[in-house]
């Protein structure tokens, strides 16, 4: 072996580290353990057994393959040509005793002592050629070693490099080795088990790839502009970052044995203790001890609150989230010592009590509604802070570009203050986050973050010395593209370990809070305040965008997708222009001197637009998501937030001294500060369960209706796509009745109706052409029967749209009813499900069972929907159901009836 570089060889250590050397060893190990499983006679003569002298000759060949193998490696690395023909030798010799103990066992299969032989020879043998095969792999190890010796020494000569011309000579070579090694650890990355240290060359490798270029531009300005600190501390910084790199490379390439844990590894520390007090809580009361168990769970609760109390008062927790963490840690308090209460009061007791039973689900509920809290305080910093996350970098290279040493300076304290907080929310949202592969990615892109700042300040204070100097410049793109790259990684890994539910929720707030003050600023005159409001409300809207955008990736095309989409696409190309074009015409005309005058009531109007678009998305996002799935406490939350949020966009409109979206309604509306969805889920639970009666009721007609439309492609049939229109709007009638779904107050419920009776409108017209061209006078009046049975429903359904939760004070006690009203609305819109269903199908017969004469094509196209693609990774629910392919409808002539009978067979 080279003298300059050794390799971690122990000839006692058997660990085998490589996929490739666990698979050649394989076939070996399976035909010994074969041989040495053999056991008594065979039905053959003489006791012999001919596949123990099979198995044996064949393990004899393998042997030899091996020797042959091993002599050829020896012979051309002459580094580790001794070692190797050891092994080599050893193998001859333990292959050999093999050879002769498997051949007298085959002879005698029976015989104890011949078996015992055989086993030690077998393990002899087995160890021999895993040490020969450890051998083979670290040639590879040794070969891998020499390129990393070459890149180090070209490092080297990069570092000493005194000129242009010697730097870029020494950069070409370093160009061809880095390559090689690349190359080479890549293929080891592969071959690695241990998935830690995979994970580690693949870091190791990509750093190499990020920092190479850069290590040539630093290294040209270090040269070029060798009496700056600034330029020096650039290139040392890149040459570090590589040749730790390197040394990554080399000591995961020969280390031995279990692979130490990353510092970054672990799942967020609030998030964890808060798991773990969970468990504690749930107990056996015969297990409670009261000196014991109460004091260790006290002190539990309290590290958890120290941790809230840190987060309620960090600079960007909005005052409103600071009072609700603390009454949250206050009620988690309280519940703590009404559970240990209860855990005495059934100590001794075999069966344990109902109100045991309830005070444990009471404690669940308050750390659900803790740790809510804290989440939603993690995505107020994350909403804050990671928006125009370039402007500080762009404010630094203009000052840079200016020549302006004393601005870099000043700008610098920004942008260092800047890359802190982002560094400090990064580590928040780790810190409620259970994900723990997402978190030690976040931990880790939030240290790069740290350690590029002060250099991309150094870039800026080169380019601010030498604003002339063209290797400056090209100094500073590279660290600015570095920089953006980093930060797009930190947001990317932050959304992925923050839930979009938190994220929309918090967004939506916060464009409303946004919202309120361009309206304020708008009305004060403050042209500054409202071009740098109106900024931030753009900033948040294209972020809801992009991470929405990013989600729906991970679902497969489909309704749910398309319904997303478009609500995005209406905020993203229709009200984010009209907004940006308002907002300017208001900061010229508050700019000019003296002051123009502004259409408030537009610009209001382009306002309430943004806020109702992201609105609208986010109820979008969570339109598949199961009631029962989310938690109760986030289902409050949202309550209290839209509540919050009518009230205030209502205040947007009076601010301007006119009414609102039926202003006068909302109010109307609102009973005891609460809304009628609100009433509806106190109703007495007899009531919720005879509208659940009803409910399922409807949903046998609900499935009826999928069960058609799901069979035909609606891009060419607008029958189809107003049924599956008008099934969505009743979904969502339906829900209301329960306290659930987007519609909030009656007048929502109002508006539904009459987007049902404009869709039957249009079903109505449509399906009435399809009646009068149909020649059979049959299926013509059964068509149109039902139409005029939609007709009636949609009428029926407008007057029971009108649900109110009657709200009685009875002896100071509130008394909600509202049954009779919830029945009437679910009945209306099961009868108009049923005919809708009726109708698709009189309107499918009317089209396609009778030949027409004179006439070119049909209004609408009946094609049998295609089945819809699996997606590479599954995210829905697997409980979900999916619609199954069925065969279309013959060709022939067929009485209405029969072809009516057809569906019922689906």
């Amino acid at each position: 072996m080279s003298g300059s570089i050794g390799l971690k060889w122990d000839p006692k250590n058997l660990e085998i580290r490589t996929k490739s050397v666990e698979k050649t060893l394989e076939p070996l190990v399976t035909q010994v353990t074969t041989l040495v499983n053999q056991s008594g006679p065979s039905k053959k003569k003489k006791g012999r057994s001919k596949k123990a002298h099979v198995l044996s000759a064949a393990v004899h060949k393998a042997t030899d393959n091996f020797i042959v193998k091993g002599e050829e490696i020896a012979e051309e690395n002459p580094e580790i040509r001794n070692e190797m023909l050891a092994a080599v030798d050893e193998v001859k010799k333990t292959g050999e005793e093999m050879h002769v103990a498997s051949q007298d066992f085959a002879e005698d299969p029976c015989a104890l002592t011949k078996r015992g032989a055989m086993v030690r020879a077998a393990r002899a043998l087995l160890s021999a050629v895993t040490r020969l095969l450890i051998l083979a792999d670290m040639v590879d190890v040794h070969l891998l070693l020499k390129t990393l010796r070459l890149v180090e020494d070209d490092l080297e000569r990069i570092r000493n490099a005194a000129s242009q011309q010697e730097l870029l000579q020494s950069f070409r070579d370093y160009g061809r080795s880095a390559v090689e090694l690349m190359d080479q650890t890549g293929r080891r990355q592969a071959d690695l088990k241990d998935p830690r240290r995979r994970d580690d060359l693949a870091a190791a490798r990509a750093t190499l790839k990020k920092n190479s270029m850069m290590l040539l531009t630093t290294s040209k300005a270090f040269v070029r502009h060798p009496e700056l600190a600034a330029a020096k501390s650039n290139r040392d910084f890149v040459y570090k970052e590589v040749c730790d790199a390197v040394t990554t490379i080399s000591g995961i390439a020969q280390a031995t044995g279990p692979s130490d844990a990353h510092p970054f590894e672990g799942a967020g520390e609030l998030a964890a203790a808060l798991d773990e007090f969970d468990q504690k809580v749930i107990m056996d009361p015969l297990q409670y001890d009261e000196r014991r168990t109460r004091p260790s769970l006290e002190e539990r609760l309290e590290s958890i609150i120290s941790g809230a109390a840190l987060m309620a008062d960090s600079s960007c927790t909005r005052e409103e989230r600071q009072e609700k963490i603390v009454r949250e840690c206050n009620a988690v308090r309280q519940a703590l010592q009404d559970l240990l209460s209860e855990y005495m009061n059934n100590a001794g007791r075999k069966e344990p009590s109902e109100s045991l039973d309830q005070a444990i689900e009471h404690m669940c509920k308050k750390t659900r509604d803790l740790r809510r809290q804290l989440r939603k305080a993690v995505v107020d910093h994350v909403s804050d802070s990671f928006l125009e996350t370039n402007v500080p970098l762009l404010v630094l290279i203009e000052a840079a570009k200016a020549g302006n040493q004393a601005e870099v300076e000043e700008y610098a304290q920004v942008f260092t203050e800047h890359a802190n907080k982002l560094v400090e929310v990064a580590n928040l949202a780790c810190s409620m986050s259970n994900n723990e592969e997402g978190v030690k990615f976040v931990r880790m892109a939030a240290s790069q973050i740290e350690n590029l700042c002060p250099q991309v300040i150094n870039a800026a204070r080169i380019l601010a010395a030498r604003p002339r100097s063209k290797v400056a410049q090209e100094n500073m793109d590279v660290f600015k593209e570095a920089w953006e790259r980093q930060v797009r990684i930190l947001t990317e890994a932050v959304d992925d370990i923050t839930t979009i539910d938190d994220f929309l929720a918090v967004s939506e707030s916060h464009i409303l809070e946004d919202v309120n003050k361009c309206v304020m600023a708008l009305q004060e005159g403050d042209a500054d305040t409202l071009d740098r409001t109106a900024g931030a409300i753009r900033g948040r809207s294209a972020r809801v965008c992009n991470v929405v955008i990013s989600e729906m990736d991970n679902y497969e095309p489909g309704d749910y997708t398309e319904r997303v989409m478009d609500a995005v696409n209406v905020l993203k190309d229709q009200v984010m222009p009209y907004f940006a074009e308002k907002v300017e015409m208001a900061v010229d005309a508050l700019s000019q001197n003296p002051q123009l005058e502004v259409d408030e009531n537009e610009f209001i109007e382009a306002s309430r637009l943004v806020y109702d678009g992201v609105r609208d998305i986010r109820r979008a996002v969570l339109m598949i998501r199961d009631p029962q799935d989310l938690d109760i406490d986030s289902e409050y939350d949202e309550e209290e937030t839209i509540s919050q949020s009518e009230t205030q966009t209502k205040s947007i409109a009076s601010l301007a001294g006119s009414s609102y979206n039926n202003s006068t309604a909302y109010e109307e509306d609102f009973i005891q500060g609460k809304t009628t969805r609100q009433w509806m889920q106190e109703l007495p639970e007899e009531e919720k369960m005879k509208i659940q009666e009803q409910i399922d009721v409807f949903k046998v007609e609900k499935e009826k209706l999928e069960q058609e439309i799901a069979k035909w492609d609606d891009s060419s049939n607008d029958i189809i796509t107003l049924a599956k229109q008008m099934c969505m709007i009743m979904m969502e009638m339906t829900d209301f009745t329960r306290g659930r779904g987007p519609l909030k107050t009656t007048m929502h419920v109002i508006n539904a109706a009459k987007k049902i009776s404009e869709a039957g409108t249009q079903l109505d017209s449509v399906a009435s052409q399809i009646a009068d061209q149909c020649p059979d006078s049959v299926a013509n009046e059964d068509l149109k029967a039902y139409l005029q049975r939609i007709k009636l429903y949609c009428h029926q359904l407008n007057i029971t749209s009108k649900v109110k939760a009657d709200v009685q004070n009875i002896g100071g006690e509130l008394i909600v009813s509202g049954l009779d009203s919830a029945t009437s609305l679910i009945m209306a819109a099961k009868n108009l499900m049923n005919a809708v269903v009726l109708a698709v199908k009189a309107s499918y017969v009317a089209s396609t069972k009778f030949k027409r004469h004179g006439l070119k094509s049909p209004l609408v196209t009946w094609r049998m929907k295609a089945p819809e693609k699996k997606p590479l990774v599954r995210l829905e629910n697997p409980n979900e159901v999916r619609a199954k392919v069925r065969k279309g409808a013959r060709n022939k002539d067929i009485e209405p009836v029969k072809a009516l009978s057809e569906f019922d067979s689906f």
